[in-house]
């Protein structure tokens, strides 16, 4: 019997390799299962969080939002499928959670208090003040900026914005700037920007010095790239999607500290509470007393939030998380009617905000304790987060699911927190690199048919993880086998079709669809020169020397110093062998001088000028001698913001 039951499998796993994959965008019958499954485990019929999110609508936007150039920086109808029942391609808690996100519009909070949501992955944030608006997160980029807050001004009256609060150091609550307020405007001090305490530090930190492969890994995390349908892109759980345009920055006129501060801006008192190193390493929530109302920013929002990011991010403190929660909770959440944060919809009423807040003071309190008491008992990164669940209350409180973070991912976060990325497996402590360790595999497998085989098989049996594991090592081993891609691909797609997170969504039908059609991506770039000129100027020297490679340093070492007339400022660059250290002042006897606008030198690292332009036009001048400065500039590497990810 042994006998014939091997060769009945083997039999079957000939047959399976003769097979081509399914067909693109369908369910598996193991998908539509999983889909159901959810559909009855959890209360979707829940109505609360709909009449929450549409509470207080006063006009919507409709048609296209452009930028200056004429691009599509947000398209309000491609969500209109969303109206429908949940097909069989989308996790139906995430199809819930997308259609609530999708709503959108101008909103009253209360009087006096409104928001714009829907039209980009954050949401802006109008109080009224005594002459004009106080602009809390102006979104990503300036167009969808900008035309909510014309259809503000349409439909509540005419004022001028007086203050802009980013409430943390995240691109999406301060991109759009440029959309309500202008550099004039700022120069004039006709306007105030308010941050949280390390904001300008912070911002350099994820915008520039690692903005290039975050960008690239936000492309899977966003899916930049994929249509906005069923089958592709229908929500990021934390919002609709990223909007599209030109990102920009103004620097804060005051950056508060970490202890607690009450400022009145334009007659409106705020509380505000620190919250850094909890959602971001720069952050601050406040409360409104003659609003009682609490602003929880992106410390407590309608999701369990990303301990660690998948585009990557400082990994955060989940207890601090909690415990800042908690502060929130006792210091504004007994006299709180109402509270609203830079995502989602409000919620009203002081006993459903001091619920909401203590199911997300537990949410990332659970995941920080049960954490630590499986690592205590010897589980490791991968055990653990097959073991950890999910509290009781995730059970009715749609606002404490994995929509962003889950709990399987943000338990790897804690545990590397704590113990780092070594798991304790001795094995994993110096593993061979990647490629070279998935030809070793294949051939321990008998060879790419046979992993093939078992990949197929792996699909055949609705065990995608198990099949996307076999199968991306085959395509490390060999990522010319298109067929192995293919099977690849289709076995990505239903990990994404059955997914609740929108975010694993995302990164799972990316490399379906960049194994299926590689292509130029869409770039995700907060470098831009609006950002570059807000940044301190020793900050972007450090970001350069990110960039530096030793092997492409062929002269001498030197003394180099760049001095910008326009900032009063100079940088002394300490240019060795194999390392490029840059520090604020001069230097005497320095081996050339470089002296140029600080505003041209953003340009230039933004290549939208060369320096033989900036010299022919007699913007910049060198002094010394020229080819030590050539060689620093021909030192650094050009980061390659569309590098590969599904295959080596």
């Amino acid at each position: 019997m042994r006998h014939l039951a091997a060769t009945a499998s083997v039999l079957a796993l000939l047959t399976l390799a003769g097979n081509s994959p399914p067909r693109q965008g369908g369910a598996s019958e193991q998908t539509v299962a999983a889909n159901a499954s959810v559909a009855q485990e959890l209360p979707l019929e829940d109505t609360a969080d709909f009449e929450n999110a549409r509470r207080g609508l006063l006009a919507q936007l409709e048609g296209d939002m452009l930028n200056d150039d004429g691009s599509v920086a947000w398209s309000i109808p491609e969500y209109d499928f969303l109206s429908q029942k949940a097909p069989d391609t989308v996790n139906p808690s995430l199809w819930r959670q997308s259609q609530l996100t999708a709503i959108h519009g101008l909103f009253e909070v209360v009087p006096g208090i409104y928001q714009i949501r829907g039209y980009d992955l954050s949401v802006m944030t109008l109080i009224a003040g005594k002459s004009g608006w106080i602009v809390i997160d102006p979104l990503l980029t300036p167009a969808p900026a900008k035309s909510g807050l014309a259809l503000a001004n349409a439909t509540l009256g005419e004022r001028p914005v007086v203050a802009v609060l980013y409430t943390h150091s995240h691109a999406d609550h301060f991109g759009g700037v440029l959309g309500v307020t202008s550099r004039e405007a700022l120069a004039a001090g006709e306007v105030e920007i308010i941050a949280p305490a390390g904001f300008t530090a912070e911002t350099v930190g994820e915008s520039v010095l690692a903005g290039a492969a975050m960008g690239r890994r936000a492309q899977y995390q966003f899916g930049a790239n994929l249509p906005v349908n069923a089958q592709g892109v229908v929500g990021v759980g934390l919002g609709p999607k990223l909007s599209t345009g030109p990102i920009g920055l103004l620097p804060p006129t005051r950056e508060l500290g970490v202890e607690s501060e009450t400022l009145e801006l334009d007659g409106v008192v705020f509380e505000f509470l620190d919250a850094g190193g909890t959602e971001a390493p720069s952050e601050f929530v406040f409360y409104l007393p003659q609003y009682e109302a609490v602003h929880t920013a992106e410390v407590a929002t309608r999701n369990f939030h990303n301990i660690l990011t998948p585009r990557g991010a400082l990994v955060r403190d989940s207890l601090k998380w909690s415990r800042t929660i908690d502060d929130i909770l006792m210091q504004f959440g007994a006299k709180s009617s109402v509270m609203l944060a830079s995502h989602h919809w409000p919620i009203w009423g002081e006993d459903n905000v001091r619920e909401a807040l203590r199911n997300q003071r537990d949410t990332y309190r659970f995941t920080h304790d049960q954490t630590l008491r499986l690592a205590n008992q010897g589980a490791t990164m991968d055990e653990i987060a097959n073991a950890i669940g999910e509290p009781d209350f995730a059970a009715r409180d749609f606002g404490t699911r994995g929509y962003y973070g889950t709990y399987e991912h943000n338990s790897r976060a804690v545990y590397q927190r704590y113990f780092g990325w070594w798991n304790a497996v001795p094995s994993d402590y110096d593993p061979l690199p990647k490629i070279e360790e998935a030809t070793k595999w294949i051939e321990a497998l008998g060879g790419a048919d046979a992993a093939l085989t078992k990949g197929q098989a792996a699909f055949e049996a609705g065990d995608y993880r198990w099949g996307a594991r076999l199968l991306q090592t085959l395509v490390f081993a060999q990522p010319e086998n298109e067929t192995a891609r293919q099977w690849l691909a289709a076995t990505y797609e239903q990990l994404g079709f059955q997914s609740e997170g929108g975010t694993w969504r995302n990164i799972y039908l990316s490399a379906a669809d960049e194994l299926r059609s590689p292509r130029e991506n869409a770039e995700l770039n907060t470098a831009t020169t609006g950002v570059l000129a807000a940044i301190p100027t020793l900050d972007l020297f450090d970001a350069l020397a990110t960039r530096f490679n030793p092997a492409k340093m062929n002269a001498a070492p030197a003394m180099l110093q760049f001095i910008f007339p326009d900032t009063e400022e100079s940088i002394t660059v300490d240019m060795r062998r194999s390392v490029m250290y840059p520090r604020a002042g001069s230097v005497e006897a320095p081996v050339a001088t470089f002296t140029v606008a600080r505003s041209d030198f953003n340009q230039l690292l933004a290549q939208e000028v060369d320096i033989q332009t900036l010299i022919s036009n007699e913007a910049a001048t060198i002094d010394g001698n020229p080819l030590a400065l050539l060689a620093l500039f021909q030192s650094l590497d050009q980061n390659d913001p569309q590098f590969n990810i599904i295959v080596p």
